[in-house]
């Protein structure tokens, strides 16, 4: 299991996974809260639909491209993301972003992942939810960070992928914000690069 990352920890990539990564995956999971029914019965639980996306950013700040539900793919192919899972439904990753590190255009100098409520609920009724990233040559964990603050925040900014000196490194950032897609939280990103 890789490192328990805490909100504003920074890492090395290759020194926690050990060697030099070249693929990684971004890992998006979560559960819906179930609500409790009169004396305990009846209870159910809502749709919520959260969408994983990143925004890449090149060394002035400036966002470059996005990978996101409605764009599955960068322009240049080096990231990818798995598709739209509208209910958290099953156990696991929900969403994935598969980023290929060594073909990220040399002008990408950060990737920022993020996660929004598109059905426009609280993160009070999530639970579960996490980010993890993954070494995507052998599937081995490499960092995770817990996502299950609940509050009335509709929309996190979870990490970023970052160079510095001829290296990846990750820093959680796991800001709340409030917004059903990605562009609403740029503004309060431009805060982390």
């Amino acid at each position: 299991m890789g490192v328990n990352l805490q909100k504003g920890q920074k890492i090395s990539l290759d020194k926690e996974a050990g060697v030099r990564l070249n693929r990684v995956a971004m890992g998006l999971g979560w559960d819906v809260a179930k609500t409790k029914g009169f004396f305990g019965f009846g209870s159910k639980s809502a749709e919520i639909d959260l969408d994983a996306s990143c925004v890449l950013f090149d060394e002035g700040h400036r966002p470059l491209d996005v990978v996101f539900f409605r764009q599955l793919k960068s322009k240049d192919g080096s990231i990818v993301h798995s598709g739209d899972n509208r209910t958290g439904a099953g156990d696991g990753d929900d969403e994935v972003i598969s980023v290929s590190l060594d073909q990220v255009p040399s002008n990408v100098h950060s990737i920022v992942f993020t996660v929004n409520s598109f059905t426009g609920q609280s993160f009070e009724q999530v639970q579960n939810a996490y980010c993890r990233l993954l070494n995507a040559e052998d599937g081995r964990e490499v960092a995770r960070f817990n996502l299950s603050v609940q509050g009335s925040h509709s929309a996190q900014i979870m990490a970023k992928l970052y160079r510095h000196e001829g290296q990846w490194k990750m820093h959680a950032i796991g800001e709340n914000g409030t917004g059903r897609t990605f562009d609403q939280l740029l503004p309060q990103i431009a805060a982390h690069l």
